[in-house]
């Protein structure tokens, strides 16, 4: 915990831990959002860097969780249908990754707000593609690339994730078992990628893994008040925060 006080002021902590509740609190109230959540939050005080090392414990917590829920005989079955998107979204989060610590800060809160618009905009709107048949294995290659490139620079891989699934049809029930193994081995790539990059190091780790206990939290109120909510009201206003707070993460990146 000292370790971790030492990297930002006592406010920081406590603000951090305060978006780290609440995204837990939209996963599991809805089951999405907690990444871009978290990025748009922390990006919001702390250094860009810092704000991914923040997530990564959780996000793979988080997911850890959501497979755990549909059992390893529906997640091998996933497997083997998606095995070439979740591939290329794995291979992209290693590779992508190793480019963070080379982004000038201006740049990464760039990296980190456009993103968090556009993907917020996209579902606001409710904006919808089709993939015919004869299209799947192009596109499966193209928007796990796009969606692995996100994971790798900002930790958000779930939005492109979600439009792929919609566009391919796939019934609801299924979209939720894949995007739990999308996510659950894309958390794992992350880990292994800034394990790598130097993003998470002694010095953050201990940040990432305090930030877990807030997203358990979050997550476990998200899941007894989730039946009490309006998911469409209570999505859209989500998604309507993300926008504002996705913004001045672009407005520091222009002006500073």
């Amino acid at each position: 915990m000292q370790n971790t006080l030492s990297l930002m002021p006592i406010w920081a902590f406590a603000a951090a831990t305060l978006v780290t509740f609440a995204a837990g609190f939209v996963k599991g109230a809805v089951g999405f959002a907690m990444p871009l959540v978290m990025i748009s939050g922390l990006g919001l005080f702390l250094e860009p860097r810092l704000a991914i090392a923040g997530i990564i414990l959780p996000i793979l917590m988080s997911n850890g969780l959501q497979v755990m829920r549909f059992g390893l005989t529906e997640a091998k079955s996933a497997i083997a249908e998606y095995w070439r998107y979740v591939v290329i979204v794995c291979v992209m989060i290693l590779f992508v990754a190793q480019f963070v610590t080379h982004i000038p800060t201006q740049i990464m809160y760039l990296v980190l707000g456009l993103p968090v618009v556009l993907l917020s905009l996209i579902q606001l709107t409710g904006v919808r593609f089709h993939i015919p048949p004869s299209r799947r294995r192009l596109a499966e290659w193209g928007v796990g690339a796009l969606a692995g490139g996100l994971g790798g620079l900002t930790g958000t891989w779930g939005p492109p994730t979600v439009l792929y699934l919609v566009a391919l049809e796939t019934p609801k029930a299924r979209q939720m078992l894949v995007q739990g193994v999308v996510y659950g081995l894309g958390s794992v790539s992350l880990l292994l990628g800034h394990l790598h990059s130097g993003v998470l190091n002694a010095e953050t780790v201990g940040l990432s893994a305090v930030l877990m206990i807030p997203a358990y939290l979050g997550m476990q109120v998200g899941f007894w008040l989730g039946d009490r909510l309006d998911p469409d009201v209570f999505r859209n206003a989500t998604l309507v925060v993300l926008v504002v707070a996705g913004a001045n993460l672009v407005r520091r990146g222009i002006f500073g």
